[in-house]
């Protein structure tokens, strides 16, 4: 039987590639997004709507989460992969970061990973087979940049790392691998189109990622079977070094 994923943040840039990679490996693909419209968008541009459920919702509501599982064993039988990839990213000086949009840093980020993980977590214990959640973080976290003054969104993926490395602890007598993938710079709709290749510097390899490679990263981590509790760094060798 096929795995099922659930991916977060579906509807471009990684989450759409990602959800592309692994519904071209075989998956069934559960794709959450914000806006319903773009979501059937998608699915209708990944072109095989027997493997694919859009669940449109804001992953800020905790129902939104329950809506995805339900969706995914409806649809599909089971839940058997996680990708957290949705999230929202923005530069504020520290100083001006007002409580408004800290908290909503918090609660797309942080508390809508934790209640979709949550939701997918005690699926999987009634399962009873295991599983594999990736979540999405940013190498920003291990290496800051001067220049990009962003502490309110890099506190929550900071959390989110601790996540993982939390859970992949608590959760591996069940059989269940917690993995992380922190891209660097990498081709989105997140950067202006015009201005992104001139980050090209800031890795050792001199370019800018794709969101294709991202997604076989991802790939890789969600069947790795004897990987858990690991950071996949896909960054060029931002943190590694300067050119």
């Amino acid at each position: 039987m096929a795995n099922t994923v659930i991916v977060t943040g579906a509807s471009s840039g990684i989450g759409l590639e990602v959800a592309r990679r692994l519904l071209k490996d075989g998956s069934n693909v559960v794709l959450g997004g914000r806006d319903e419209d773009k979501l059937a968008s998608v699915v209708a541009e990944l072109g095989d709507e027997s493997r694919t459920l859009a669940v449109a919702g804001d992953i800020a509501d905790p129902e939104t989460a329950r809506r995805l599982v339900a969706g995914a064993v409806a649809s599909f039988g089971s839940v058997d992969v996680l990708v957290n990839n949705a999230g929202i990213f923005g530069s504020s000086p520290f100083a001006d970061v007002s409580p408004e949009e800290l908290e909503r840093f918090v609660a797309v980020n942080l508390r809508g990973t934790w209640q979709v993980t949550q939701e997918v977590v005690r699926r999987l214990h009634e399962q009873g087979t295991g599983g594999s959640i990736v979540n999405i973080g940013t190498v920003l976290t291990q290496h800051a940049v001067t220049g990009f003054q962003a502490a309110a969104p890099l506190v929550t993926k900071g959390a989110i790392q601790a996540l993982t490395l939390s859970l992949a602890a608590e959760l591996a007598d069940a059989k269940i691998r917690v993995n992380m993938v922190a891209p660097g710079v990498v081709r989105t709709p997140l950067h202006p189109a015009d201005g992104v290749d001139g980050l090209a510097g800031l890795a050792l390899l001199n370019r800018v990622g794709e969101s294709t490679e991202v997604a076989d990263a991802v790939a890789w981590l969600a069947g790795a079977e004897f990987v858990t509790g690991h950071v996949l760094n896909v960054d060029g060798g931002f943190v590694t070094g300067r050119r």
